[in-house]
């Protein structure tokens, strides 16, 4: 992989991981549409620890308090606080993506991997989109909407099983949980906020089995892509912490149309091209 590849995959990955419009399907796309090879494994661990910094770089005044809660927890022996109930919350809705992770994901690694088929899931990343903000104009009245401090056990497992279903390449992570947050009548920057919280450990999980991957396989890399790697790490790092920013600042205004109208833009300029070659 050159420099040039390095920083595109980069800017890709450090995009699309935040925003709801798949970095999977993107990952697998791109290379496709541009004509380069697909990622390699060890490319894919570098960026992925990029995006990991940038997620808990941003959210690291919320993870310091979760942790006092942690701890406080374990002094007391119970939970009190609301902080002390959001971990506990951010721990059960991280269970379903931990199980489908081990037990799912193995699966779609060597199927669903297709242009086609990546890009006909991106329709379901739209589907989601644009259900989760037609069920909350016609359910919850406008101005309204739950914060965290409301959260409930099944809101937690609800949002957690949505995040499992992201495994299948084509579903963003953020979408489907953003999705379900607003569905369940959180308001705008309550279900972002938990979705990027919730996604930290999740994320940090699928890196490191990625790294074990790439340490117990016969995968190497060659002087000549070190320095790509590197950039490719900076790039997806500085580029991941600006799209969470804009995702934050964008949903507290604006309604997820717009992202699930690119996601069937895209899927079907994909599908268009794949009958054209043939």
């Amino acid at each position: 992989m050159n420099l040039i590849e390095a920083i595109v995959l980069a800017i890709v990955q450090g995009i699309t991981e935040f925003l709801p419009i798949s970095s999977s399907a993107h990952l697998a796309l791109v290379p496709w549409w541009l004509g380069w090879d697909d990622a390699s494994l060890f490319f894919e661990v570098v960026v992925h620890l990029g995006t990991t910094l940038a997620l808990i770089s941003y959210f690291w005044a919320d993870w310091r308090e979760l942790i006092k809660a942690g701890l406080q927890i374990l002094r007391q022996r119970k939970i009190v606080t609301a902080q002390e109930r959001l971990l506990l919350w951010i721990a059960i809705a991280t269970i379903p993506g931990v199980i489908g992770g081990f037990l799912i994901e193995p699966y779609f690694d060597g199927t669903l991997s297709e242009p086609a088929q990546v890009a006909a899931q991106l329709y379901l990343t739209a589907a989601l989109l644009i259900f989760s903000e037609w069920y909350t104009a016609r359910t919850y009245a406008a101005g309204t909407g739950r914060n965290l401090d409301s959260m409930k056990l099944t809101d937690s497992i609800a949002i957690g099983v949505a995040q499992a279903v992201a495994i299948i390449p084509g579903i963003s992570r953020s979408g489907s949980t953003i999705a379900t947050g607003l569905a369940l009548g959180f308001n705008r920057e309550a279900a972002a906020r938990f979705s990027f919280v919730m996604a930290t450990p999740i994320i940090l999980g699928a890196g490191a089995k990625k790294l074990l991957d790439v340490v117990t396989g016969s995968e190497s890399v060659a002087n000549s892509e070190i320095f790509p790697l590197v950039i490719a790490f900076i790039v997806s790092a500085v580029v991941g912490y600006l799209s969470i920013a804009f995702l934050l600042q964008y949903v507290r205004q604006h309604k997820l149309y717009g992202f699930a109208y690119y996601v069937i833009a895209f899927a079907t300029i994909t599908l268009i091209a794949v009958v054209i070659r043939g």
